[in-house]
C-alpha cells in the first residue's frame, strides 16, 4: 500500500504536531492533514488568557502556516470534514464527497465542550440564547470577547481551569464576574484544595464572586438579561453566561467506523486503535499509563497534545515504544502560575514545602512512597520545581517523605540521588 498516504485527521495541536513529526522521522510519502475550521492549526491555551484580554484582538497563534505546511509537502485541507471511515478499503470520505486513500490513519479530533443541560419546564432553551457562550475555537474566542466590556456582568458557570481563567480575563476587562460551581471548591479535579483555596482568595481579592455548592434550577431570558436561578430559591441576573462545565471527547467518527470507544477512542500503550493501521491522540483519546500501573486515562491538556502528536506520528511508522509521559497542567491566572505534574490522585499522602513568598508544593507520594504527582503555585519560578518534580515522578525513585517538605533540599540533589 505504498502509494497510500498518511492521514491526520484534526488540524489542532496533535495533528500538526504529528504531521511535522512525519516528515522529520523522514516519511518521504504523501502527508494529508484535515481541519474542520477555515484556520490553520493554531494553539488553544491563549484563547482564554492573551485573546479575551489584550485591547487589540490578535490572531491566532499558529503552530503550523500554511506556507509552512508546503513546504514540507503536508497537504492542508482547511474548512474540511471526513464523515466516513471504510476501515477495509483504507478510505476516507470527506463532507465534499470526495475520498481519500490511507495506509495509516491518525484520529485526531479532540473534544467538544460540554453543553449545558435543558432547564427546567417554563425555562427557554440554553442552545437557542445568543449570550451564551463555550469556549473552544478562536471563532469563539472572538466572539465572546465583544461582550467582555466594562460593567457588564458576566456570570462564569464552572469552576475549573477554563471558568477562572475566563474569569480572570473578564476581570482585566473590567466586568463584574460571578463563577458558578456545583461542587464545594473549585478546581475539583486534580488540584489539592490548598490550591485551590489560593487561587479562590486571589480571584476574590480582584473583585470575582463564587456562587459554591450552587445547583442551578432554572433559566430565563429578556431583552435585557438572563436569570439564572438556583435550587435555594436565589437567582443571579447577568449579561453574558460562559460555561465551562467540560469536555466530551470527539468520537462519533470513530463509533461509526466500529473503532472501540471507552471514554474516549480506546487506544494501547502505542496509541494504536482496535484497528492496527488507525492510531488516535489527544483529547480524543483514552490509554494506558506505565507510570500508574496501566490505568487507562484520558487528558485534556496542551502538553499531552503536543507529546501524544509526537509520539502518534512514531507508532505510525512502526516504533514500539509505549507512550509514558508524565501528565502535566498549567494554569496562568492574574500573577499566579498553577503546575501540576503527575496524577494527584495516585498518592495516598501529600506533603507541603513552603517556599515563602515563591510559592508552595505539594507532592503526592504512593503507600510506597513514590511520587505520583506534584502540585505547585506562585511565581513563575515555581515552574522549575515541577519540572524536576516531573523528572522525579518519571523516575519512580523512592522518597524520604519528611526530605520533602524541606526547601533548603534541593529537588535537583533528590533527582541526582
Amino acid at each position: 500500500m505504498s502509494d497510500h498516504g498518511m492521514i491526520i485527521i484534526g488540524a489542532g495541536e496533535t495533528g500538526a504536531r504529528a504531521a511535522a513529526e512525519l516528515r522529520s522521522l523522514g516519511w518521504a510519502g504523501r502527508i494529508t492533514l484535515i481541519g474542520e475550521e477555515a484556520h490553520a492549526p493554531y494553539e488553544r491555551p491563549p484563547l482564554s488568557k492573551q485573546m479575551l484580554q489584550e485591547e487589540d484582538q490578535p490572531s491566532p497563534a499558529s503552530i503550523l502556516l500554511a506556507e509552512h505546511a508546503a513546504e514540507q509537502r503536508i497537504e492542508l485541507r482547511k474548512a474540511c470534514k471526513a464523515v466516513a471511515i471504510d476501515t477495509r478499503n483504507h478510505r476516507i470520505t470527506l463532507n465534499d464527497g470526495s475520498s481519500l486513500t490511507y495506509e495509516r490513519l491518525l484520529l485526531a479530533t479532540g473534544a467538544q465542550p460540554r453543553k449545558l443541560a435543558s432547564p427546567q419546564p417554563g425555562s427557554d432553551s440554553p442552545l437557542a440564547w445568543t449570550g451564551v457562550f463555550y469556549l473552544r475555537t478562536y471563532g469563539d474566542a472572538v466572539s465572546l470577547r465583544e461582550h467582555l466590556q466594562p460593567g457588564k456582568r458576566i456570570a462564569v458557570i464552572g469552576g475549573g481551569f477554563i471558568g477562572l481563567e475566563v474569569a480572570a480575563s473578564a476581570r482585566a476587562r473590567g466586568c463584574a464576574v460571578t463563577v458558578i460551581e456545583a461542587g464545594p471548591r473549585i478546581l475539583m479535579r486534580g488540584v489539592p484544595e490548598a490550591i485551590a483555596g489560593i487561587v479562590a482568595a486571589r480571584h476574590q481579592s480582584a473583585g470575582v464572586q463564587f456562587k459554591l455548592g450552587s445547583a442551578i434550577a432554572g433559566m430565563s431570558s429578556s431583552r435585557e438579561e438572563y436569570l439564572i436561578r438556583f435550587g435555594n430559591g436565589d437567582s443571579l441576573a447577568c449579561d453574558t453566561i460562559v460555561a465551562g462545565i467540560g469536555a466530551i471527547p470527539e468520537t462519533a467518527l470513530a463509533s461509526e467506523s466500529g473503532l472501540a470507544v471507552e471514554n474516549g477512542i480506546l487506544v494501547d500503550e502505542r496509541l494504536a486503535t482496535s484497528d492496527p493501521d488507525i492510531f488516535a491522540a489527544g483529547d480524543c483519546c483514552s490509554f494506558p499509563h506505565p507510570l500508574y500501573g496501566g490505568r487507562r486515562i484520558r487528558l485534556e491538556a496542551w502538553r499531552n497534545a503536543q507529546d501524544q502528536g509526537t509520539h502518534a506520528a512514531g507508532s505510525m511508522l512502526g516504533a514500539a515504544a509505549a507512550y509514558a509521559a508524565v501528565p502535566w497542567f498549567w494554569s496562568d491566572q492574574y500573577d499566579l502560575t498553577l503546575q501540576v505534574a503527575g496524577l494527584p490522585d495516585a498518592g495516598t499522602t501529600t506533603v507541603h514545602r513552603s517556599l515563602g513568598d515563591k510559592g508552595d508544593l505539594y507532592f503526592h507520594l504512593t503507600a510506597e512512597n513514590r511520587l505520583a504527582a506534584a502540585s505547585g503555585i506562585g511565581g513563575p519560578g515555581i515552574a522549575k520545581d515541577i519540572r524536576l518534580a516531573e523528572m522525579i515522578i518519571a523516575s519512580q525513585a523512592v522518597l524520604d517523605a519528611e526530605v520533602l517538605t524541606q526547601p533548603e533540599l534541593k529537588l535537583k540533589a533528590l533527582l541526582r540521588s
